[in-house]
């Protein structure tokens, strides 16, 4: 009877750790009732200021959760040099959307309701969606309930984010890491439709692909040509080139059309269209920007419930950039 009685707490114990990982989008209802109100137009106000805020900040938000789980670490600086955002995967992220963040943070902490109360990785969260919907793109409601890491090294970066030279294989095997599915890979690649890259990201494909074909085969030639012209060699570095060439300032389903046609400008990329085994899920959403915007959210959803801290776990910073 006693064993019994220890296997029944052991289970309870495990259903109440389940329970606490849990998020909820009415997590702040009566704590800061309006807190999307306050996010929504701290954001808008920053996008209006720069187009950077919106492909900055989901930038942002997917480095984040990519490397350390959703906990805003991304966000933490160091006076050594030795935080994420000092590796070279993360030191081309925008400044705008750490500002676009802290301003939010700043606004919602100017509420007295609110103040001290909401984690800088539920704001970078919220301010994800908003830029999503700004530039066209599907609305969603946002899981909440995050707390902020206290950790943030450059080495844990190491191998967490997807390079741009990379095969399906080793997308697919980074992706699963974090309980996403290659159709998720494909949906979330799509938010490529608002980024920008530097020149030295791709530049292999259009100049030293091999000895015989100094063009990647799989890039288009005329597209080729193009981004010779806006990347020659020895380009200054801090040159940025649109993702999505046709429509880069709309979130849409262009980025996979641009694929069908060789217009992919990563390997990563133009690998879901040249591989057939994800060319199909490529073909759908390049037909039905519904079907990639349902899909798109389903993705961004599981990505931000990635590692989360909740509970008694983390801390909720009242200075985005330093642990309290």
């Amino acid at each position: 009877m006693a064993k019994r009685s220890l296997v029944f707490f052991s289970f309870l114990l495990l259903a109440l750790a389940a329970s606490a990982q849990k998020l909820s989008p009415n997590f702040y209802s009566k704590t800061c009732p309006n807190l999307e109100s306050i996010v929504r137009t701290a954001v808008q106000n920053k996008f209006q200021q720069t187009f950077v805020t919106a492909p900055g900040t989901l930038r942002l938000f997917f480095h984040d959760c990519f490397v350390r789980g959703c906990d805003a670490s991304v966000m933490l600086a160091s006076t050594n040099g030795n935080a994420e955002k000092d590796h070279p995967d993360d030191i081309s992220l925008a400044g705008d959307g750490f500002d676009t963040v802290i301003k939010a943070k700043a606004a919602v902490d100017s509420n007295p309701q609110c103040r001290n109360k909401v984690s800088c990785a539920d704001i970078l969260a919220l301010a994800t969606k908003e830029v999503i919907r700004l530039t066209g793109g599907p609305s969603y409601t946002v899981e909440l309930g995050r707390r902020d890491g206290r950790i943030s090294t450059k080495s844990s970066v190491q191998g967490q984010l997807p390079h741009p030279t990379f095969n399906l294989d080793q997308l697919n095997s980074m992706f699963a890491r974090h309980g996403l599915s290659q159709t998720d890979m494909i949906a979330l690649s799509g938010a490529h439709t608002l980024g920008f890259s530097h020149c030295g990201r791709f530049s292999n494909r259009i100049f030293n692909f091999s000895p015989r074909n100094q063009i990647d085969p799989t890039l288009n030639f005329q597209y080729a040509m193009q981004l010779r012209q806006m990347c020659p060699r020895n380009v200054d570095p801090r040159i940025a080139i649109n993702m999505d060439p046709t429509t880069p300032r709309t979130f849409d389903n262009a980025y996979f059309r641009n694929l069908q046609q060789g217009m992919g400008l990563f390997t990563s990329d133009q690998i879901l269209f040249t591989d057939r085994r994800s060319r199909g899920t490529v073909n759908l959403f390049a037909s039905s920007n519904s079907a990639f915007q349902q899909a798109f959210v389903s993705a961004i959803t599981k990505l931000g419930r990635v590692g989360v801290l909740t509970g008694n776990q983390g801390e909720i910073r009242r200075d985005c950039t330093r642990p309290n």
